[in-house]
C-alpha cells in the first residue's frame, strides 16, 4: 500500500511539473514544453557545450567583470564594423549572429583575455623570446597576378621608373587594395590573416624598396613594396607590445586556455543540480596544469 501510494505521489509530482512548464510549441501532434526540450536540449554535445559557457561567463563576470568596460566592448565592436564596411550586417547574418551576441561575445572573450593576463607571471626570459620574432606594425602595398612572367614584367616596370600605384591599378587582381594603390593595412609579426612567405618578404623590406623577384603565395605572385617600416629600436622600448603579443599568443593555445579555465572555475565553486549534467565541466575541473 505504501509503495503504491508512493507511486501515484511520483505521478502526480511529475504531472504538476509538467503542467507548470511553460509550453515552446504547439503543433498538430501535441505541444512542446520547456522541460521537455530542456530534457532533449541537456543530452547533445550542443546543449553541454552552452551550459559550459554560460557558467564560464558567469565565473568570468564575478572575478574579472570590473576590468571590462561597456566602452572596451564598444569599441572593439565597432573596429569590427569598420573591418568589415558595408557588408558587416550580411557577415553577422552569415554566422547566425546578431549585433547583440556579437557584442556579448565580445565581453565574453575580453573577461577571458582578462583572466589569461592574471593568471600569467611574464619572465624576462619570455619577453626576450618574443622579442626575436618581433616586428613593429609595418604597411605595404602589393600588386597581386595570376602569373609568375606578369609579376617579373611589372618589376621591370617598376625598375625602369614605373609608377607603383598606377600599376596596382591596372595589373592588381585584389579587388580590396588595388583601387588604393595596392596598399594594405599596417600589420605587425603578429597578424594571422597574411600568408607566412608574404609577411617575411614584407618585413624583409627597407621602406621604399620593393621585391625584387616575384613572391608566390597560395593567392598568385606578388609585388610587395615597403610603404611605412618604422626601425624595431630596442626591446625596452617596447615592453608592453611584447606583454600583449604575448597574452596573445596564451589566447590561442588550447592548453594554456584551458589550464586558466580550470583555475577560474574551482576558484567559482561551481556545483551542477543536474545529476545528468554534473560532469558537464569535468575535462576543465580535472586540469591542475601550471598556465606559465
Amino acid at each position: 500500500m505504501k509503495k503504491w501510494v508512493l507511486g501515484i505521489a511520483g505521478v502526480l509530482m511529475t504531472m504538476s511539473l509538467a503542467a507548470c512548464s511553460k509550453t515552446v510549441a504547439t503543433t498538430s501532434g501535441g505541444k512542446i514544453t520547456e522541460s521537455e526540450y530542456y530534457n532533449s536540449m541537456k543530452k547533445t554535445s550542443s546543449g553541454k557545450q552552452i551550459l559550459q559557457q554560460m557558467i564560464l561567463d558567469k565565473v568570468l563576470e564575478k572575478q574579472y567583470g570590473d576590468k571590462v568596460s561597456d566602452k572596451k566592448v564598444t569599441k572593439q565592436f565597432d573596429d569590427y564594423k569598420d573591418q568589415y564596411g558595408s557588408s558587416f550586417s550580411s557577415v553577422l547574418s552569415q554566422n547566425g549572429m546578431t549585433k547583440s551576441s556579437l557584442k556579448k561575445q565580445i565581453r565574453s572573450s575580453l573577461l577571458l583575455r582578462e583572466a589569461v593576463k592574471a593568471n600569467t607571471k611574464i619572465t624576462n626570459k619570455q619577453l626576450e623570446k618574443q622579442w626575436k620574432s618581433y616586428e613593429p606594425k609595418t604597411t605595404v602595398a602589393h600588386i597581386l597576378v595570376a602569373k609568375k612572367a606578369t609579376a617579373q614584367e611589372i618589376i621591370k616596370k617598376l625598375q625602369s621608373g614605373g609608377d607603383f600605384t598606377k600599376l596596382a591599378k591596372q595589373y592588381s587582381t585584389d579587388t580590396a587594395s588595388k583601387s588604393k594603390g595596392g596598399q594594405l593595412s599596417a600589420f605587425d609579426n603578429t597578424d594571422t590573416s597574411l600568408d607566412s612567405t608574404f609577411k617575411k618578404a614584407a618585413f624583409a623590406l627597407k621602406q621604399g624598396e620593393y621585391t625584387k623577384e616575384p613572391v608566390k603565395t597560395s593567392y598568385g605572385y606578388h609585388v610587395i613594396k615597403s610603404v611605412k617600416k618604422p626601425a624595431k629600436g630596442k626591446m625596452s622600448d617596447h615592453t608592453a607590445e611584447l606583454k600583449t603579443q604575448i597574452i596573445d599568443n596564451k589566447m590561442n593555445n588550447s592548453s594554456s586556455l584551458q589550464s586558466i579555465v580550470s583555475k577560474v572555475l574551482k576558484k567559482g565553486n561551481v556545483s551542477i543540480k543536474d545529476k545528468d549534467l554534473k560532469d558537464v565541466l569535468s575535462n576543465y575541473l580535472s586540469t591542475s596544469s601550471s598556465s606559465n
